[in-house]
């Protein structure tokens, strides 16, 4: 793998699923590379984890776990901030590619990231769009 990667927000919520070590270690291998500069993520990214962080997880996380996390991890990740050309791009792809509005945004800020591959298992694996590949970390 070479260049810049993204994470869809599925990536990082796999840290933190014990049932599935595999997608654990590997999510945990990912996150720990794009902090050492290899990827990024989005603002939609940081809002989509925390949500499930605190509503969802089987412990959900505390008030002060995710912000812990938010300063520690999301917040250094987060490149990518919502701007009118985000939204634009995002328009023009789920037009193009057939992407929901919010796999779109994800497409399109991977691609505002400067991004050569988004990690994600919502898309097709193997796909490109331009010069971005979709690939699923976990297969």
């Amino acid at each position: 793998m070479s260049g810049r990667y993204f994470l869809d927000t599925n990536v990082v919520v796999y840290g933190f699923d014990s049932s599935q070590p595999a997608k654990r270690a590997r999510s945990r291998e990912l996150v720990a590379g794009a902090l050492g500069g290899a990827g990024t993520i989005s603002f939609q990214v940081v809002q989509e984890f925390l949500n499930v962080a605190l509503r969802k997880f089987a412990t959900p996380m505390t008030t002060a776990e995710a912000r812990e996390y938010l300063d520690l991890v999301l917040l250094p990740l987060c490149r990518v901030f919502p701007e009118p050309d985000l939204y634009r791009e995002a328009l023009a792809l789920r037009g193009r590619w057939g992407f929901s509005l919010y796999h779109a945004m994800i497409v399109a800020a991977a691609i505002q990231g400067g991004c050569t591959t988004l990690f994600t298992e919502d898309l097709q694996d193997g796909q490109r769009i331009g010069e971005l590949r979709i690939e699923n970390p976990f297969r």
